[in-house]
């Protein structure tokens, strides 16, 4: 049983070696926001016997900036940091990180049920619940033969 499926684009050798060579390793940028990407959040994903808790790493989000929307089977979950404003009189001397928006969607595994979905947002990381179903309990009948 899957609840999510990966829409993620594999990387091939060539944008690996890319990457390697072009800055994201030799300049130490895994080490800023630049290293996941501007549409990508990491997630821990676990499951208990009464359902699903999904983990979102989204530091430095006010809860208004984050949207969890179900459409059908699809859980999207995305953030948008509104454009920080300039000061004239401000000069930046060094600026390694920025918020950058993002958006992950998962496949809902059949036994969710949607409408109990819980979000919780905590010292920058979002964490869902997302109850199982109750399982319709199977009728024990003994048929009788006339």
């Amino acid at each position: 049983m899957t609840l999510v499926k990966f829409n993620q684009p594999a990387k091939t050798f060539h944008g690996l070696v890319d990457e390697l060579f072009n800055g994201k390793f030799l300049n130490r940028d895994f080490a800023t926001s630049d290293f996941y990407g501007a549409s990508y959040a990491p997630v821990n994903i676990s499951e208990t016997k009464d359902g699903y808790a999904l983990e979102i790493v989204a530091p430095g989000f006010a809860k208004e900036d984050l949207k969890i929307k179900v459409d059908g089977p699809t859980l999207t979950i995305s953030a948008e940091k509104k454009a920080e404003t300039k000061d004239e009189n401000e000069k930046h001397l060094r600026r390694e990180f920025s918020f950058r928006s993002f958006s992950r969607s998962f496949t809902l595994d059949e036994k969710v049920d949607a409408s109990k979905i819980n979000a919780k947002y905590d010292n920058g990381v979002l964490h869902l619940t997302l109850p199982k179903k109750e399982a319709a309990q199977e009728t024990v009948k003994e048929i009788i033969v006339a």
